[in-house]
């Protein structure tokens, strides 16, 4: 395959796979391992973790890049608080949430806070939500949230603690009922009474 042919399959693989290329979808469209590591070497794609690309100026979605990397990560926790615009700061590690019966490799659980859940509340409250740069990303939603923030209150800073508590009481779109559900799904509903009766 000539450069320009290889350069014209690049950016079709970019445009389909918003803005990242995998290993393997370059080798199905035809370009080698070999050839993907002679243009990171010339300085037409950044590689940015293992079996992954981007353009060498484009700016990296951490979250999104993460999430391609395994399909059982849920964004949860701290991470799930700032996306749904209930924390002032982005989290210093990603927080994510995997079902008890797997375990993620070394090198994808690195610069992350991993935590565990029965594999049969795994699933409950799960959203599709958009990351900061635009990208469809898997994560907990609101009052699955703070389930996760009260049952792990121990992981979690105080002031983020009180923040998360402090700003669903104040949001418009809470859902008491699914946040009672929830709460009694995870054990924690006496310490969300406790909580709650001192902010409402």
């Amino acid at each position: 395959m000539r450069t320009a042919d290889i350069l014209n399959v690049i950016n079709r693989l970019f445009y389909e796979n918003n803005g990242i290329i995998r290993t393997e979808d370059a080798v199905r469209a035809g370009i080698s391992r070999t050839r993907l590591g002679l243009l990171v070497k010339d300085g037409k794609l950044d590689r940015i973790a293992q079996g992954q690309y981007i353009r060498p100026d484009a700016i990296p979605d951490d979250l999104y890049l993460l999430q391609q990397r395994s399909e059982i990560i849920v964004f949860s926790h701290e991470t799930a608080l700032f996306l749904h615009d209930m924390a002032a700061r982005t989290p210093l590690l990603h927080s994510l949430t995997i079902p008890s019966s797997h375990k993620l490799s070394p090198a994808l659980s690195e610069g992350c806070k991993v935590y565990y859940v029965n594999p049969g509340l795994f699933s409950l409250g799960k959203c599709s939500i958009m990351s900061k740069m635009g990208h469809d990303i898997v994560a907990y939603d609101v009052e699955r949230t703070v389930c996760d923030i009260l049952r792990s209150r121990s992981r979690i800073d105080s002031q983020t603690f009180a923040a998360a508590i402090r700003n669903y009481t104040a949001r418009k779109d809470q859902d008491w009922n699914k946040l009672r559900f929830y709460a009694e799904a995870f054990h924690v509903t006496k310490l969300l009474r406790q909580y709650l009766e001192v902010l409402l």
